[in-house]
């Protein structure tokens, strides 16, 4: 019997100290298998993938939470079916979840199922506020650095032909990236 982990992050400029730390407080641990930046949707993490092909009868991965090793509860159940088919048991410590017994993998299933509900209800709602928001007439994002007086005032430079868009860009206090983005949105005028 060997004990492994499996740490991963999303983005490169997420940290895995966290669950790195967690995984440090199990007794046993022969090596960490850490994917970094890589989406839990992606069909292939190349650290997961040698992680499970190294797997054997009796062994034990170790995460810091279940999500860790799936975005959904399809990609958590298929993983820890991936696991437990290779005769290894899966642990989740946050959960406290282990698939050694039918009560872990009963717990495990009903913990993913809640937690995909909570993900989906919150891109549901998050969605749903910006509907209404754009209903208001409101659009996220930065505001613009141009207002009505700097729009006037470019479009008459730029009518007048007597400067280059890097001189107007300067003149009225804006980028030439913004400029020429102002001028792109700004063409029938």
């Amino acid at each position: 019997m060997t004990r492994y982990g499996y740490t991963r992050t999303s983005t490169k400029d997420q940290s895995s100290q966290l669950q790195a730390a967690a995984l440090a407080k199990v007794d046993g641990i022969k090596r960490v298998y850490a994917d970094e930046g890589v989406s839990g949707t992606m069909a292939s993490r190349p650290e997961w993938d040698k992680l499970i092909d190294r797997l054997e009868e009796g062994d034990e991965v170790y995460v810091w939470k279940f999500d860790r090793i799936g975005r959904n509860t399809m990609n958590v159940l298929e993983a820890v079916k991936t696991i437990t088919g290779k005769g290894a048991t899966f642990h989740s410590l946050t959960e406290r979840i282990d698939t050694s017994g039918p009560m872990g993998e009963a717990m495990l299933t009903i913990m993913a199922a809640f937690a995909q509900l909570e993900r989906d209800t919150i891109a549901e709602r998050t969605r749903a506020g910006l509907e209404a928001a754009k209903a208001k007439g409101r659009v996220g994002g930065r505001p613009s650095v141009v207002d009505a007086k700097k729009l006037s005032t470019i479009m008459a430079l730029v009518r007048s032909g007597d400067h280059t868009r890097a001189d107007i860009a300067r003149m009225v206090g804006v980028s030439p990236a913004t400029l020429y983005r102002v001028l792109q949105n700004n063409q029938n005028r």
